[in-house]
């Protein structure tokens, strides 16, 4: 039986990340991380969508993030939309080392359950200027943590090389553009009260302007 494990924020990516390997694999889990994020809807919806879609959610809670609060995503008081403090070249929602750590504890969690496949949606194409979601980093890593617990963890990433006009096409392929729509949720100031045709959200941050221009193109092309 092939096995895959989804590392799961209930956004969009993931959520199309999760289709995907449900149509891939014979039993799929996913994994979710409440690390302090003020967006913390995500979590909700994840555990949302993972019902709908019969698979089993494991939320795992991470509180250095919070004491580290060098991120936009975790600090209220900071503009979402600035130059992060600490590394002014990236966004100020740029969370140090978070898919590091995600996907280290996701990938001892894979071994914990038997599992040999990690699905990640990471994207250097259209994406928020994280160095952290770019293939040449995720290859090393899954390299550096399959040799430093003699594992054989294969990683996959489905929308690396796509734009967000074709990841929504990817999640209507896959079957899950619906519930993309309905409960996925993007936004980083936390809003799920704002419903537009791409999506909940403010409509206003990085995340939101990102998908909502994703969407249109998407429709543009149909």
């Amino acid at each position: 039986m092939k096995k895959a494990l989804v590392v799961f924020s209930g956004g969009q990516d993931s959520t199309t990340c999760l289709g995907w390997a449900k149509n891939r694999f014979d039993y799929v889990e996913t994994i979710t991380f409440d690390y302090g994020q003020k967006h913390r809807v995500e979590i909700a919806q994840a555990q949302k969508i993972a019902e709908i879609l019969h698979v089993k959610n494991t939320v795992l809670s991470l509180d250095a993030f919070s004491q580290l609060n060098d991120s936009a995503l975790i600090d209220a008081t900071q503009d979402i939309s600035a130059h992060h403090k600490t590394h002014t070249n990236l966004p100020a929602s740029f969370v140090p080392n978070r898919n590091a750590i995600f996907f280290t504890l996701a990938h001892a969690f894979a071994q914990k359950q038997g599992i040999e496949h990690l699905v990640i949606g990471v994207n250097q194409t259209d994406y928020s200027g994280y160095p952290d979601c770019r293939e040449p980093f995720v290859k090393a890593l899954e390299l550096a943590l399959n040799l430093g617990s003699e594992a054989n963890i294969t990683f996959h990433y489905p929308l690396m090389h796509l734009t967000k006009a074709q990841t929504f096409e990817l999640s209507e392929v896959e079957g899950v553009l619906d519930l993309v729509i309905d409960e996925s949720h993007t936004c980083y100031n936390g809003v799920h009260m704002h419903k537009h045709a791409w999506g909940y959200g403010c409509g206003e941050c990085p995340a939101c302007v990102l998908r909502k221009q994703g969407f249109e193109a998407f429709c543009k092309g149909r």
